[in-house]
C-alpha cells in the first residue's frame, strides 16, 4: 500500500556560480531529478508523487538560470562541464555520502552523463530519458535552430518563442507541443537567462564522441520515444545510447501512445522498477 506524503520542503543549494533552487520530498533512497533546457523541476516527473510514496526521497531542483536558481554570473554560463559541477554541489547539500538515482531528461540527460564520466563511483544508477547528443559538433543548421528560439524569446517574450517553436510540429500532437512550451516558458524568474542557455547549451559538448558512453560503469535505463510525437529526442540517438552504455537496458512507449517523459506517472513506475533491480537496490542501500 502507498504511504502518505508529506508536502514537499523547498531548499536552497549553493552551487558552483550561484544559489540552485528545488524541493524535496519523501524518505528513503534518494532519487534527483535533472530537466531539460528552458523546462525546470516540474518537467521530469510532472507532479507525480509515485515514487515518494512507494519509499523514495525525490530531490528536484532547478537548473541555473531555469525556473527560480540564480542565473549565471557574467563570468560563468551554461556549458555542461558548469552544470556537471552544480549536480555535484546539489548532491554535497542534499545527499551527502550517499548514492543516488538520477533520473533525467534531455539537457539533464546529457549532464547526467558528464557527471558520471567523472564521478560515477557518487551514482546508484541513471535514468536517461530524451537524449539527444551524441558527443559531436553541432551543425550551423542545429544552431541556426536554437537562435532562432532564442531571438523568439528575446524580442517576442513566451508568444515570440513559441512561434520559433511551430515549424514542423506533427499535426497529432502540435496542441499538446505548444501548450506544454508555453507552460515552462512562463515558470521562469529571469528569462534573460533562459535566454543566454538557449545560446550557450547547445554549443556546448557533454561528452566527445558516442565511444564515450562505454566508460560509465553504472546500471542504466534509457528512455526513448517515437519520433512521431517528439522528433526532438530522435529514436535512433536514445537506442545508440543504450547500446553504448555497457549496463542498459532501454525503455519506449507504446505505438500511438504520448511518450514515457511526458507522463510522471508511467515515468515513476519504470523508475521504480529500475530501483527495484538488484544491482541498482544494492547500490543504493551502500
Amino acid at each position: 500500500m502507498s504511504a502518505a506524503v508529506a508536502d514537499p520542503v523547498p531548499f536552497e543549494a549553493r552551487g558552483a556560480a550561484g544559489v540552485l533552487r528545488g524541493e524535496a520530498a519523501g524518505e528513503g533512497p534518494v532519487i534527483v531529478t535533472l530537466h531539460g533546457l528552458t523546462a525546470n523541476r516540474r518537467y521530469v516527473l510532472h507532479g507525480s508523487r509515485h515514487l515518494q510514496r512507494r519509499g523514495f526521497r525525490v530531490v528536484s531542483y532547478d537548473a541555473r538560470g531555469h525556473g527560480e536558481s540564480d542565473p549565471a554570473p557574467p563570468d560563468a554560463g551554461y556549458d555542461y562541464g558548469e552544470l556537471a559541477a552544480d549536480l555535484g554541489a546539489l548532491l554535497d547539500a542534499q545527499a551527502p555520502g550517499r548514492r543516488v538515482v538520477l533520473a533525467c531528461h534531455s539537457m539533464g540527460s546529457h549532464t547526467a552523463v558528464r557527471f558520471a564520466l567523472e564521478h560515477g563511483d557518487r551514482l546508484a544508477g541513471l535514468v536517461l530519458g530524451g537524449p539527444a547528443h551524441m558527443g559531436e559538433p553541432p551543425t550551423a543548421e542545429q544552431l541556426a535552430y536554437w537562435d532562432s528560439l532564442a531571438d523568439g524569446l528575446e524580442q517576442g517574450g513566451v508568444e515570440g518563442f513559441v512561434r520559433a517553436y511551430d515549424v514542423d510540429l506533427n499535426p497529432d500532437w502540435r496542441e499538446v507541443i505548444l501548450r506544454l512550451a508555453r507552460e515552462r516558458l512562463s515558470l521562469h524568474r529571469h528569462p534573460a537567462a533562459i535566454v543566454r542557455a538557449l545560446r550557450e547549451v547547445p554549443r556546448s559538448l557533454p561528452f566527445e564522441g558516442i565511444e564515450q558512453l562505454e566508460r560509465i560503469d553504472v546500471p542504466a535505463l534509457v528512455v526513448g520515444s517515437h519520433d512521431e510525437a517528439d522528433p526532438g529526442h530522435p529514436y535512433a540517438v536514445a537506442r545508440a545510447w543504450a547500446e553504448r552504455l555497457p549496463r542498459a537496458r532501454f525503455a519506449i512507449e507504446d505505438p500511438g501512445a504520448s511518450p514515457l517523459t511526458w507522463s510522471g506517472g508511467r515515468l515513476s513506475r519504470e523508475i521504480e522498477a529500475f530501483c527495484g533491480e538488484p544491482e541498482v537496490a544494492a547500490r543504493l542501500a551502500a
